[in-house]
C-alpha cells in the first residue's frame, strides 16, 4: 500500500475507534445527562492540547464469547493535554463500550498512563464512568484494580492526583478514587457505593435507591468521600480548572506565583467579630478579607462544616487555609472535623503549600456519641498533622482557644513558626464561666447573691487567666494584633519563611493514629 491509503487506513481505523460504542450508545449516555468519553476531556482541557495514546489496545479475552467482541479502545481513553497551559496526565472510562467495565488491558492503560505522570511529575486526572469489574475476565480485572491501587499509593504525596466521579463507580472501584488527593462528584451523575443497591435488598431484606446509597450528595455532605460537589458536569470541570492553577504539579516546586491582588470584600476585619463572644460570625468572612482578590476555594465544603479549610492566594502565593467555623457547633473538634483538617494540613505539608490557621474554638465535642465514635483517636489526627508539618505555619487566635483545641489548632507548642492572638482572644484550659463555677465554687456558694459573685469571678478569671497577655507574656504567643493589622502580618511571616528548614528525625515514616 502506498503512504497515502496507510494515512487513509489509519484515519478509518480511528474513527471507529472515536465512535466508542457506537451512535446508539453514545445517544444513550446524552439522554442520562452526561457528555460521552472523548467530549468530556476536550471540555476539561485547553482546545485542541489532547494527545490519545493507546488508542488500538485490546482486550485478550477469550473466553465467554470475549473473543468475538470488539472494544473499542478497550472501553478507556488515555493521554496528554494542557489545563491553563500546564501538562497534565488524564483518563476516561468510556462507558458506551461495555459499561466502561474494567478488564486487565483497560486497567493496563490507566496504570500506564499513572507510570507516565509520575515520571513526567504532572497531575493525573481520572474520570470515572464503569460499571466495574468485566466479569468475564474474572482474576484478571482484579489484578487491574490492584495494580491501579499500587500506583495511586506510589504518587501519593509526589504528584495531585485528581477522581472525578461521572456515572457509577461500585465495588473494588470506589477505592481509586477513595486513595487519590481530590474526588469530585456532580448532582444526579455521581454514584459511589461498595455494594449495590440489589445486593442489599437480596441480603438485608432493605430497599434503597442509588442515589440514597452513594449519590453525591451523600457524598459531598455525610461521607466525606467527596471533596468537592458540583450541580453539572461544566461546573465540575471549572472546579478542576480553578483547583489545578492553585496548586504546584509535583512535591518538587511550588504553586505557580500570580500577580498579588488586594482583598476586594467589603467586610472590614475588625466588624466582622460580634461583641458578644457568644454570638456566631462566618470565618469566610476572615478568609475573604485576608486573601487575594477575597478569592477562596473551599475543600469538603458540605462535609463537616464545623472546620473550613481550602485554598487561597497571599501576595500571589497559594496558601492552605485551616479555620474553626463559629457557625456550626460554635467550631468546635469533632471526629469527622478533625479528619478534614489532618487530611488537608497533611496535602498542604506535602505539595509545599504554607498553612495558615485561624482559631476560634472552646475544644472538641463533649458526648459519649463522640467518645464512642474515637474522637480521642480522631482528633489525635490533628496534633499528629501539624506536628508533621514542616511547611510555614501561622496561627491567628480570633477569639476562643479553650484546653486542648487550643492546643491542637497548630499552636506553638506543635511547632507553629507564628503565633498572633487579637486583643479579644481567650486563651485558657477551659471557658471562663465554667473555670469560675469550678475554681471559685466555694465563694459564689457563700454569696448572698450567687450570680452576681459568678459574674463577678468570671470578669476575674478572664482578667488574670483568659486573655491572650497572659500566653504572650510566656513567649507563647508572639505579638498581640491589631485585627486590621493582620494581613500584613501574615505576609511578612510567609515573606521570611521562603526558606524555612525543619529538622525533622531519620525514620522511615512515622504511625499516624489512623
Amino acid at each position: 500500500m502506498t503512504l497515502k491509503k496507510n494515512v487513509e487506513a489509519l484515519r478509518l481505523k480511528k474513527a471507529i475507534v472515536e465512535k466508542g460504542g457506537g451512535d446508539k450508545a453514545i445517544e444513550k449516555q446524552i439522554a442520562m445527562g452526561k457528555l460521552p468519553a472523548r467530549e468530556r476531556i476536550v471540555a476539561l482541557l485547553d482546545q485542541g492540547s489532547f494527545h490519545e495514546y493507546d488508542m488500538f489496545v485490546e482486550h485478550e479475552e477469550r473466553n465467554f464469547g470475549m473473543d468475538r467482541k470488539e472494544l473499542p479502545g478497550d472501553g478507556v481513553i488515555t493521554g496528554t493535554g494542557t489545563i491553563n497551559g500546564a501538562p497534565v496526565c488524564i483518563y476516561a472510562q468510556d462507558f458506551t463500550v461495555m459499561g466502561g467495565s474494567l478488564g486487565l488491558k483497560h486497567a493496563r492503560k490507566i496504570t500506564k498512563i499513572m507510570d507516565h505522570a509520575l515520571k513526567m511529575k504532572i497531575p493525573c486526572i481520572g474520570i470515572n464512568d464503569s460499571g466495574g469489574a468485566r466479569i468475564q475476565e474474572g482474576i484478571g480485572a482484579l489484578a487491574g484494580y490492584g495494580e491501579i491501587f499500587y500506583r495511586n499509593t506510589m504518587a501519593s504525596g509526589v504528584i495531585p492526583q485528581i477522581s472525578v466521579i461521572l456515572g457509577p463507580c461500585a465495588g473494588g472501584a470506589v477505592y481509586s478514587p477513595a486513595l487519590t488527593d481530590f474526588v469530585f462528584v456532580v448532582e444526579n451523575i455521581s454514584k459511589m457505593f461498595i455494594t449495590g443497591p440489589n445486593v442489599i435488598e437480596t441480603v438485608l431484606g432493605e430497599k434503597i435507591s442509588q442515589e440514597n446509597l452513594g449519590g453525591a450528595r451523600v457524598h459531598a455532605e455525610i461521607t466525606g468521600n467527596a471533596h468537592f460537589y458540583a450541580l453539572s458536569e461544566k461546573e465540575c470541570f471549572e472546579q478542576i480548572k480553578t483547583l489545578i492553577s492553585l496548586i504546584p504539579h509535583s512535591n518538587e516546586e511550588k504553586a505557580k506565583r500570580v500577580e498579588p491582588k488586594r482583598p476586594k470584600s467589603k467586610k472590614k476585619i475588625e466588624n466582622i467579630i460580634p461583641s458578644d463572644p457568644k454570638q456566631p460570625y462566618d470565618v469566610r468572612d476572615i478568609i475573604h478579607a485576608l486573601a487575594d482578590d477575597s478569592q477562596f476555594l473551599e475543600v469538603h465544603e458540605l462535609w463537616a462544616p464545623n472546620i473550613v479549610v481550602g485554598f487561597g492566594r497571599m501576595d500571589g502565593e497559594t496558601v492552605g487555609f485551616v479555620a474553626n467555623q463559629p457557625l456550626y457547633l460554635a467550631g468546635v473538634l469533632d471526629c469527622d472535623a478533625s479528619d478534614k483538617a489532618a487530611r488537608f494540613i497533611r496535602y498542604c505539608d506535602a505539595f509545599n503549600i504554607p498553612i495558615i490557621t485561624l482559631e476560634d474554638m472552646p475544644g472538641y465535642l463533649p458526648g459519649v456519641d463522640q467518645e464512642h465514635a474515637g474522637v480521642i483517636r480522631h482528633g489525635a489526627k490533628v496534633l499528629y498533622a501539624y506536628s508533621e508539618a514542616t511547611v510555614p505555619k501561622m496561627t491567628v487566635i480570633l477569639r476562643k482557644a479553650y484546653g486542648g483545641g487550643y492546643i491542637a489548632m497548630n499552636s506553638r507548642h506543635l511547632g507553629a513558626d507564628f503565633m498572633f492572638a487579637w486583643p479579644g482572644a481567650e486563651i485558657a484550659v477551659m471557658g471562663p464561666e465554667g473555670a469560675a463555677n469550678i475554681i471559685f465554687r466555694k465563694e459564689i456558694m457563700e454569696a448572698e447573691d450567687e450570680e452576681a459573685m459568678r459574674q463577678q469571678k468570671v470578669k476575674e478569671y478572664v482578667e488574670k487567666f483568659a486573655n491572650p497577655f497572659v500566653a504572650a507574656s510566656k513567649g507563647y504567643i508572639d505579638a498581640v494584633i491589631e485585627p486590621q493589622e493582620t494581613r500584613e502580618l501574615l505576609l511578612h511571616a510567609l515573606s521570611v519563611s521562603k526558606k524555612k528548614d525543619d529538622y525533622r528525625p531519620a525514620k522511615k515514616h512515622g504511625i499516624p493514629p489512623f
